[in-house]
């Protein structure tokens, strides 16, 4: 059986549980270990998605609002100048 398939098995089962009479207790085990299975089948596909490269790595410019500073070089030192 495929994850998709699996997953949508799982969305049918969440939104059938609070009806089948099962007690509190009995019934948050079940939504956890839904929880756990939602979980892990994502993490596989995930990690299936980036093996076949259609999730690329991202990344980001931190402190790029500080890009506009300039190096000025003196004798022993370095001052930054942020005059544009």
């Amino acid at each position: 059986m495929s994850k998709i398939k699996i997953i949508l098995i799982l969305g049918i089962w969440v939104a059938v549980l609070p009806y089948l009479g099962f007690p509190y207790s009995l019934k948050n085990i079940l939504f956890s270990l839904t929880g756990l299975s939602f979980l892990y089948i994502s993490y596989l596909l995930y990690k299936e998605q980036k093996k076949e490269g259609k999730i690329k790595d991202k990344t980001f410019e931190n402190f790029s609002e500080n890009n506009n500073f300039k190096e000025i070089k003196t004798e022993g030192s370095i001052v930054l100048d942020d005059t544009n």
